[in-house]
């Protein structure tokens, strides 16, 4: 089968194709798992992080992609979930342990033993991949394979992140960055708080003037001050600087939810600009996201199908993830990119 191969860690600023389109063995579900004819897979910015060594460990070579959706097409011994020819989305959660105390309590996402889909093992920039049914999700029929690849990552980790931010509905809630997730974000803010005022930190013109067509209420380049201290904000960018901005947009006891995986090294610095009277003080807090769970996927699928939740989507072909990927990098970005495989 055709894949996408990413054979160890490169610098983008050198290399513009990172990926090698190669031919591999097709996969053969174990016990307990399905095999998957991938149609679609979404790209996210931990793609990124990957292909230029901000996530260890990584076990090279891999197939990248955790936003997959597909059709099984085989089943492993004792499978039961499933049947062939139902629709499918693998997310970045591939598997945990499932009895740690994380996993117990349906916190997996912590779980030591935590799997990574397309880092630890071969995700969804292929035409085949396998995986433990227990950790496939049925596709609402109300989305297209296009539509629902985004919500399977961008999509259920806003979600995670709304969930940490602890909003009430009038509240003022910043969204800093305006990618992927964060204009999912916004549609799931403006159904579930209808009173609420979103205020979007976006460093081009044409990502805030795409924030207000959604319906922010006003949008802003980062490095703006909002119009008012805000109750929450949530962070999607992979820089630091942002942080420190976001902080400072904060209210009184507001809470900052930092949604990236990981944060760039090169602008590191800007932290030794933290100002603990203005920035910190006043029992603001910060909250980290860290993955998500098989509940976060679930929940957010029932959601963003009862409120019409779609992703805006750029489509790509297999042969063109690179293009993609650097598109991304380069912050060309209007809604999610999505790889068409078959």
């Amino acid at each position: 089968m055709k894949a996408m191969i990413l054979n160890g860690i490169k610098d983008l600023r050198d290399i513009r194709f990172p990926l090698d389109l190669v031919n591999i063995p097709m996969p053969e579900p174990q016990e307990n798992q399905i095999r998957i004819k991938v149609s679609v897979c979404g790209v996210c910015h931990t793609e990124l992080d990957e292909i230029e060594g901000r996530i260890s460990p990584i076990t090279f070579p891999v197939v990248p992609g955790h936003q997959v959706v597909g059709i099984v097409d085989k089943l492993g011994l004792e499978v039961t979930k499933f049947k062939n020819g139902d629709r499918v989305g693998v997310a970045w959660i591939y598997s945990a342990c499932g009895f740690c105390e994380f996993c117990m309590e349906g916190r997996e996402n912590l779980c030591d033993r935590f799997i990574a889909t397309g880092k630890d093992v071969n995700g969804g920039y292929a035409e085949y991949m396998t995986v433990d049914e227990k950790y496939a999700h049925r596709i609402p029929d109300f989305f297209s394979d296009s539509e629902a690849a985004p919500l399977l990552c961008a999509g259920a980790i806003g979600y995670r992140s709304v969930q940490l931010a602890q909003i009430k509905d009038g509240d003022h809630v910043g969204l800093t960055g305006f990618g992927a997730s964060a204009h999912l974000v916004l549609k799931m803010l403006r159904y579930s708080y209808p009173n609420t005022k979103i205020y979007v930190f976006a460093r081009k013109l044409e990502e805030r003037s795409f924030a207000m067509e959604l319906g922010a209420f006003w949008a802003g380049d980062t490095a703006n001050a909002s119009p008012e201290k805000l109750d929450s904000i949530i962070d999607t960018t992979p820089a630091w600087k942002p942080v420190l901005e976001a902080l400072t947009n904060l209210k009184k006891g507001g809470r900052l939810v930092i949604n990236a995986i990981r944060k760039e090294e090169k602008d590191k610095s800007y932290l030794q600009n933290l100002n603990y009277q203005d920035q910190l003080w006043m029992e603001k807090e910060i909250k980290s996201v860290a993955n998500l769970t098989v509940k976060d996927v679930e929940n957010f699928l029932i959601l963003a199908a009862k409120a019409s939740i779609t992703p805006e989507v750029q489509l790509y072909s297999l042969e063109e993830a690179n293009k993609a990927l650097f598109e991304m990098k380069e912050h060309h970005i209007r809604g999610a990119k999505v790889l068409k495989i078959h």
